[in-house]
């Protein structure tokens, strides 16, 4: 089992992000009016200010766009080493995540590594990680 991961606070306008993977979707907040994507969620669109917005599945694949491998066990039970990477969605423009590459080693993970998502379920949350695509 890995450990608790910290538990993000769930309100209207991230819940879908956090618990999508239930049913193996990555959902990106999406406005209606102008078609931008937003991350982190937020009630109005960044790009027009319109509150027509709300979560849409994405592909879930990308590429790393920046990583560092980390050595400290900064909790109880952590294993090191771990890959702590920025991912930059494929079809979801301005929008990159911070997350884990996981199931390969840290030393074969590199810069423009392709890469799709893989939940990790914790208590409801189902965290979105990553990992290498062959």
């Amino acid at each position: 089992m890995n450990p608790p991961r910290p538990k993000p606070r769930l309100d209207a306008v991230n819940r879908p992000f956090w618990t999508g993977g239930a049913e193996g979707k990555l959902n990106i907040t999406r406005c209606g009016d102008c078609g931008e994507y937003t991350h982190p969620p937020l009630p109005i669109c960044r790009h027009c200010h319109s509150e027509n917005v709300a979560p849409h599945a994405v592909a879930g694949t990308g590429e790393i766009d920046s990583y560092t491998i980390n050595y400290q066990p900064w909790a109880k039970d952590l294993e090191v080493p771990f890959v702590i990477a920025r991912v930059r969605l494929d079809g979801v423009p301005g929008v990159i995540l911070t997350t884990n590459i996981v199931n390969c080693p840290v030393e074969a993970v590199t810069f423009d590594d392709k890469v799709r998502v893989v939940f990790e379920e914790q208590n409801g949350i189902h965290y979105p990680l990553f990992e290498k695509v062959n």
